[in-house]
This record gives C-alpha cells, structure tokens and sequence, in this order.
C-alpha cells in the first residue's frame, strides 16, 4: 500500500505542476500566448484551457472531491494530451513538442491506476 502511494503522489503532483501550476503562471505571457496562436487556436481558447486544467488539478488533488469527479478530471487531462500531441504533429510534423504530451499522458495514466489500487485497497479494508 505505501508503495502504491508513493507512486500515486508522485506522478500525481507532477500533473499537479505541469498542468496546474505551470499554466497557471505562466498563461499571459506572451510565449504562452504565442503558443496557443501557433497551433491555430484562438486567445480564448488557451485562457478557458487554463481554467479548467487548474479545476482539474485541484479535482485529482483535494482527497474530500467525489470520485465521479476525479474520473471526469483523469478524462479531460487525458483528452487534453491527445489532441495537444494531435495539435503539434499536424502543425509542427514529427517533433518532441508533439510527443511531450504522450509522455505526460503515461504519468497521468500512472496516477490514475495507482489511484484506483488504492480506492481498491479502501474497499476492501472497510
């Protein structure tokens, strides 16, 4: 059980960071800006983009949030990787920027089965 743990925090507040802190930071700058124009999104886009990633972190982070919800959080994280690596190898071809989000997407995967090893173990000891 502590095993599982330790992996479920660790690759969970890396997506914390990633997704939470870092967008959150640096969102208006404007490299970020830059961005989100360079792979044909409108200005918006990348503003609302921000706002649910951080409701997302903060769903896969605070233990009180429902499950449903965090399942919901884990799904659009998920999505969000897919069409950023689909957004940058359309764009940009066959570069590391459109494989970063894949390799973000298997630590989400992680948090997400380490998550749900210790939800099992939950329901077994009670």
């Amino acid at each position: 059980m502590k095993k599982a743990k330790i992996i479920f925090w660790t690759t969970t507040i890396l997506i914390f960071l990633f997704e939470g802190v870092m967008p959150a930071l640096t969102s208006q700058t404007e490299l970020a800006k830059e961005g989100i124009r360079h792979l044909g999104y409108p200005e918006y886009f990348g503003n609302a983009l921000v706002v649910f990633k951080i409701l997302g972190v903060l769903a896969l982070v605070i233990p009180q949030v429902p499950n449903n919800v965090k399942e919901w959080a884990y799904s659009g994280f998920g999505f969000d990787f897919i069409f950023a690596s689909i957004s940058h190898f359309a764009v940009d071809g066959i570069t590391f920027e459109g494989f970063f989000p894949l390799i973000i997407l298997l630590i989400l995967a992680l948090s997400y089965i380490y998550y749900h090893k210790i939800e099992q173990y939950k329901n077994i000891a009670s």
